[in-house]
């Protein structure tokens, strides 16, 4: 399965953004696909996450209310709004399939991986 994502660019805080991904093979009949960033400096974290065929979605508490992950067949988004400074960072989409819930938010537990792109928030 190969991860092709886009979208990213420079925007002011309190701005929105829109990333996308899209899967190149069919879909696992269940799964889970997320989006982890990386500032500048620090460790790669969990942002946000969607599995099927539950839809149930799980953010990090500082994305809460502000982003939005979605899910339709192998394209995967991730809705960015009332962004801030510290959102900045190298986002990344994943994927994986029958991840326990317990994994959702691991890194190490997605072997699949798109490449990532940059999203700058300017004070």
């Amino acid at each position: 399965v190969q991860l092709q994502a886009s979208g990213g660019g420079l925007v002011q805080a309190g701005g929105c953004l829109r990333r996308s991904c899209e899967a190149s093979a069919r879909p696992f009949s269940s799964g889970t696909m997320a989006w982890f960033r990386q500032a500048p400096g620090k460790e790669r974290e969990f942002v946000a996450a969607i599995r099927w065929p539950s839809g149930g979605t799980y953010y990090r508490n500082s994305v809460k209310g502000r982003f939005t992950v979605s899910r339709d067949n192998a394209m995967l988004s991730l809705q960015l709004s009332s962004l801030k400074p510290e959102d900045t960072g190298v986002y990344f989409c994943a994927a994986a399939q029958r991840l326990i819930l317990s994994s959702v938010t691991v890194d190490t537990q997605y072997p699949y991986w798109g490449q990532g792109t940059l999203v700058t928030v300017s004070s």
